[in-house]
Order: C-alpha cells, then sequence, then structure tokens
C-alpha cells in the first residue's frame, strides 16, 4: 500500500504531534509500506528522507508569536503533480493549516481517499494569545476542515463526540501508545536528581512539555510552591522550550528550566521525578501522561484528554475537574508530601499502562488507511459498472 502522509510540523520539532506522525509513518514503513511524507522545510534540517520515505518539502513560515512552530505554505500544483505520476492509495492530513487544506483539496479533485487528524485546539489557543474573539472563527474553519475528508482520527472517544457536535460525522478514535521500554522506572537517575539539589527524599515536581501561555505552567510552579510550603526541600523541573519559558524563568529563579530534552535523556528526567503536574487544557490527548505514567511516576491532571481516558481516579494517579485550580494544586501538594501515597500510584500507573503498545497504534492505522483504499476502489468499480 502507497500511502500519503501530510504534516506541517515533524522531527526535529519536539511536540506530540511531530512525534506521533513520526511514529505512524516509521511504523508503515516497518510494515513494509511505500510512505510519500510532505512536509515544510525546516530550517535546522535539509530535505531528507526518513527511514526510507519518499520526503517533499515545501515552503514553510514561523507561526505568528511562536516561532518554535511552523506552518506550511500552499502546495497545490506540486502535490496534484506529484501524487498524479504516483498515485497513493490513500492520504492522511494530520494538521489543518494552509498546506493541510490545499493537500484536502488535491486529494479531492484526483479522488484520492482521505484521514484527516485533529492532534490540536487551536480554537483554545487563540485566547491565550489575545485573540479570544476568534475563537467561534477558528472552530467553524476547523470543522469545515475535517468535513471534507472522507475520516477523521481522534486519540479519544470524547473528542470524537465533540467533533460530532461540530457536524463532523465520521469520526474514528485511533488511540495512542506509549513506548514502555524507552520511558520505565529503571531509568531513575542519582546523579541526575543530585544536580537538581534533589536527595534521596526530596520530592520533585515535574512537568514536560511547550513553555507557553496555553500550557497554564503558573498552576505547576504554584503546585510546587504549596508542596515547598510542606516539604521546604523540595524542587520543580520544568522541561521544554517556548515563547513562555523566559518571563516564567526570571520570575522563578529557584525553578529548574531544563530546556528541550529527547529520547533517552528524556526518560531518564521523567523516571529520576515523583510527581508529574499536568494542568493543560488545550489538549486533544497529551502523549506526556502516559509518558510519565509508563516511568512510574503519578500524575496530577485535570479530567480531560489522556488523565480522563486513563487516570483512575486515586488509584494511579489523581484527576481534578476541569478548571478546578485551587483543587489541583492542593491535591498535588498533599501528593507530593506523602512518599508512600506516591510510591504506590507510580507503581500502579506504571501497570496501567504497560499494554499500550506503540505498534498496536500503528497497526490500528494500517487498518483504517487499508479500509479507506478498499472502500475506494469498490466505489469506483461500482461507478464504472453503472
Amino acid at each position: 500500500m502507497r500511502v500519503g502522509i501530510v504534516t506541517e510540523t515533524y522531527a526535529p520539532e519536539v511536540n506530540g504531534v511531530a512525534l506521533t506522525v513520526q511514529a505512524l509513518a516509521r511504523g508503515l514503513v516497518r510494515r513494509g509500506h511505500s510512505v510519500d511524507l510532505i512536509r515544510p522545510i525546516h530550517p535546522e534540517t535539509p530535505p531528507l528522507s526518513d527511514a526510507g520515505m519518499e520526503v517533499l518539502a515545501v515552503e514553510g513560515a514561523a507561526l505568528p508569536r511562536y516561532a518554535g512552530l511552523r506552518f506550511g505554505l500552499p502546495a497545490r500544483f506540486r502535490i496534484e503533480r506529484r501524487w498524479r505520476a504516483d498515485r497513493p492509495d490513500a492520504i492522511y492530513v494530520a494538521t489543518e493549516g494552509p498546506l493541510g487544506w490545499t493537500a484536502v483539496s488535491a486529494a479531492r479533485r484526483l479522488g484520492i481517499p482521505v484521514a484527516t487528524g485533529f492532534h490540536t485546539r487551536f480554537d483554545f489557543y487563540v485566547g491565550h494569545y489575545g485573540f479570544s474573539a476568534l475563537t467561534p472563527i477558528v472552530r467553524r474553519y476547523l470543522a469545515r476542515f475535517h468535513r471534507r475528508a472522507q475520516t477523521t482520527l481522534v486519540p479519544t472517544g470524547q473528542l470524537a463526540s465533540e467533533l460530532n457536535d461540530l457536524g463532523v460525522h465520521d469520526v474514528r478514535v485511533l488511540r495512542r501508545g506509549v513506548d514502555t521500554a524507552r520511558f520505565h522506572p529503571e531509568h531513575r537517575d542519582e546523579a541526575l536528581r543530585d544536580s537538581w539539589g534533589a536527595g534521596p527524599d526530596t520530592p520533585v515536581v515535574l512537568s514536560v512539555g511547550r513553555v507557553a501561555p496555553e500550557k497554564n505552567l503558573h498552576v505547576v510552579i504554584e503546585a510546587y510552591r504549596a508542596l515547598a510550603r510542606r516539604v521546604p526541600h523540595a524542587r520543580c523541573v520544568i522541561v521544554g522550550d517556548g515563547p513562555g519559558r523566559a518571563a516564567l524563568e526570571a520570575a522563578n529563579p529557584d525553578v529548574i528550566f531544563a530546556g528541550t530534552r529527547r529520547g533517552d535523556e528524556l526518560a531518564a528526567f521523567y523516571a529520576s521525578a515523583d510527581l508529574f503536574v499536568f494542568p493543560s487544557l488545550t489538549e486533544t490527548f497529551g502523549n506526556v501522561v502516559l509518558e510519565a505514567m509508563a516511568s512510574g511516576i503519578p500524575v496530577v491532571a485535570y479530567a480531560e484528554a489522556a488523565a480522563r481516558e486513563f487516570i483512575r481516579n486515586g488509584q494511579n494517579g489523581i484527576r481534578v475537574a476541569p478548571g478546578n485550580e485551587g483543587g489541583l494544586i492542593e491535591r498535588a501538594a498533599t501528593l507530593g508530601a506523602d512518599a508512600t501515597v506516591r510510591t504506590a500510584m507510580g507503581h500502579a500507573a506504571r501497570v496501567s499502562v504497560a499494554n499500550l503498545s506503540p505498534e498496536s497504534v500503528v497497526n490500528d492505522f494500517e487498518a483504517i488507511m487499508r479500509s479507506l483504499s478498499e472502500e475506494n476502489v469498490h466505489e469506483r468499480s461500482t461507478a464504472v459498472a453503472a
């Protein structure tokens, strides 16, 4: 099977969408499929062939007020010329920007079945950057974008229901997985903890992700402050980068801002912490929740997205009603100060995600793309016969 994948974010960018799309693409290649990847040029890397894929790098630009993220510019004629020359059996468009829109349009003109992915709540993001008035406009655009595809893939049943309410009706849930070999409690590193000023009994609060307004990282810091009032030697580590880092770091000199970490180094940061606080309300999923759980540390989060799906409240983590900021801070501080409960929840968290194999996700994605291709062949055959 030949699968076209179009995305406006991809490695070396570090975010949930880029990493998820890369995992799906590489998974198809491992299974012997041909993958045609279309992505924007990234200033840090030349056009490349990733893991045996054919890659078309198109022009892109930095997202306004968020230079770390990019979007692809329209490339209708290049895409159509490419797909006419070597037609994919099915196409997956992972992002809703200008490149994504022209890719869906090209697929429709060429009669190639297309699935879209709903990965990012841009309708929520605009409010965090001073454009709340645009929220309904962005939401209508997103709904219109996904209604143009044969199907839309989402990571949770909750999100499928929300899209149905927006008039997007052919929605399929593609669950997420986590690499439980990489993210594992055995990667706990006492030397790393020493570098944070944390001894064996020091509770360490961790956050991983973009350092940006929509992530509500002030709540992480307030939870840390509440914990430090109970355990004065507590520490806080924030992994990631973004437009909010400079101001947050300047205002909190006692918090460790570790910047972007990847691979085994990131795994060590997870496993070496004691509590993961995740106060974002703008996620479609939140891969970091599963990574923390696989690393054996309990998560305190709002009951949204991945936390709603995987945290059993009071057993393998803590879920708090969305928007209950004070409740999240109090529950995080209480759990952070109780090593016995923390450890038990961490063990339970690890067990609860142990079977979320990334390969099972690739298997489901492969099946969806194959079904789109087969449905298209059947429809075309029926049309010819008629």
